[in-house]
């Protein structure tokens, strides 16, 4: 609860009549002791043990609650008018400062809000992210506001999710990632996308070194590191079935090479609980750049690499799996220098899940969204690229308009491994190294065009039979598909 809103609190409003009573007069009103002390219910219910049956939930908060009325009765003689007058004069005097100061502060600021029980004014986090120049929020609407005490809130999980975890002075998104925990996997994989990934219900192939395709990972390089390089599909849907996938499977952590707008600035909607980027970072996406890659290799990590990168996850009407890889090799030569195992993947299925109904090219011919892309837009002008020559390259920030489709499904299929190690000519030889580069864009075409025709043959395309098959089998079990 930040004091900075003291002054707007009903108590500050009545401080005058306080001041006008003896200092020695008890503190017995309730909504006096709730200001000093916090909500008694919830005091109560913080030494309830997790995993009891309700019947014996009951009974501990009875009797955590009974054994708390004698030591709130005696408050009232050891908190007095004096103590809290003296105390309401402290607050209003910091908060003047704090006020006054606040539009220096240059540091990182992270803001958790609660929702219920409040007792600030319900505005004062939405004040504080506006005036604060470098602030993150989240806004916990269904927890009160002892929000560290509360059952199941973990504070680590929320300050990597928003990119502010650090071990020295400045950031080191490939050194400072700290692994995923099994209960925040649980809450990612089994709560926020659990009804995402029925819907999409997944399927992975991957390559044998004998040419064989196969039904899951088992063709998949096991050590690092490991280069995915792969088609982008709309909106980035298939990000998260991809990196379920792996840590499933292989236990392996996908290093994805994300756009900066998942890192940089602050564009977040506020009262926002989580953000929709923050299981990004959580899970170990970077910003993508030649140093960062660079790092990965040297750390053997499995890296997910889309050289198509906004232009293909953003395309215009008509693109579906097509891709817009640039004209000039970024990543063959660094592979090669570490003998970095590449492994060509294509994805098919967006066209099962959505429609563009309003592109990129309507946006730009309407005013008012014109004027708005371009002017988010002005903060990337560094870090955008163009992935092809002419203006169907020009990676453009914007959130093209939908309609959902019946779900169809997602289909992985990762190519045979590319061997980097002993490529020395590709490090010297620029056509060599473009050679590799096309052979590496025309395998992933290759995959692409393989899903899209063997999709067909899937049974269990359609979501209806897939849920009937769901309700006669075990939930775990995976839904049949076409043979490869």
């Amino acid at each position: 609860n930040p004091a900075t809103s003291s002054a707007k609190t009903s108590l500050q409003a009545v401080l005058p009549l306080l001041e006008t009573m003896p200092s020695n007069l008890p503190v017995v009103q309730p909504h006096l002791l709730r200001y000093l002390i916090g909500n008694p219910l919830n005091v109560a219910m913080v030494s309830v043990q997790n995993g009891l049956s309700p019947q014996e939930t009951l009974q501990e908060f009875s009797n955590s609650l009974t054994s708390m009325l004698p030591l709130v009765s005696e408050l009232g003689d050891i908190i007095q008018m004096g103590t809290l007058v003296w105390k309401l004069k402290l607050l209003k005097s910091g908060a003047n400062y704090a006020n006054s100061q606040l539009h220096a502060v240059q540091a990182e600021v992270l803001l958790l809000a609660s929702g219920i029980a409040n007792l600030p004014p319900s505005g004062e986090a939405d004040r504080l992210f506006k005036t604060l120049k470098n602030s993150k929020l989240r806004y916990f609407r269904n927890r009160g506001d002892r929000l560290l005490m509360g059952d199941g809130f973990n504070l680590l999980t929320i300050i990597k999710g928003v990119s502010m975890y650090r071990r020295g002075r400045q950031r080191d998104f490939v050194n400072d990632f700290l692994p995923p925990t099994l209960s925040e996997f649980k809450k990612t994989f089994g709560e926020d996308f659990k009804l995402f990934n029925q819907l999409l219900s997944p399927v992975m192939l991957s390559t044998l070194k004998n040419g064989n395709i196969v039904r899951g990972l088992a063709g998949v390089p096991d050590k690092g590191p490991v280069l995915f390089v792969g088609y982008h599909q709309l909106l980035a849907m298939e990000v998260p079935a991809l990196v379920e996938g792996f840590l499933r499977e292989k236990k392996t952590i996908l290093r994805a090479a994300a756009h900066q707008v998942f890192f940089v600035g602050n564009y977040e909607i506020l009262r926002q609980e989580l953000s929709l980027f923050d299981w990004f970072s959580a899970f170990g996406a970077v910003p993508v750049s030649p140093i960062n890659t660079y790092k990965m290799f040297e750390r053997n990590e499995f890296v997910l690499l889309y050289p198509g990168g906004v232009r293909e996850a953003l395309h215009r009407k008509g693109e579906a799996y097509k891709l817009f890889w640039p004209d000039q090799p970024e990543f063959v030569r660094m592979a090669a220098r570490f003998g970095v195992t590449v492994v060509p993947f294509g994805c098919v299925g967006e066209d099962d899940f959505v429609e563009i109904v309003l592109d990129y090219n309507d946006q730009k011919n309407i005013p008012y969204l014109k004027d708005a892309i371009k002017s988010f837009n002005e903060d990337f002008k560094g870090l955008i690229r163009d992935t092809v020559k002419g203006d169907d390259g020009n990676q453009v920030l914007h959130l093209p308009a939908v309609l959902p489709k019946v779900p169809g499904r997602l289909y992985f299929l990762f190519g045979k491994p590319i061997e980097m190690k002993g490529m020395d000519n590709v490090l010297t030889d620029r056509k060599k190294a473009n050679e590799v580069y096309l052979q590496i864009e025309s395998e992933v075409e290759n995959v692409v065009s393989y899903l899209k025709r063997k999709r067909k043959e899937d049974p269990y395309r359609s979501i209806t039979r897939r849920a009937l098959y769901h309700a006669t089998q075990d939930p775990s079990t995976q839904v049949p598909t076409f043979e490869p």
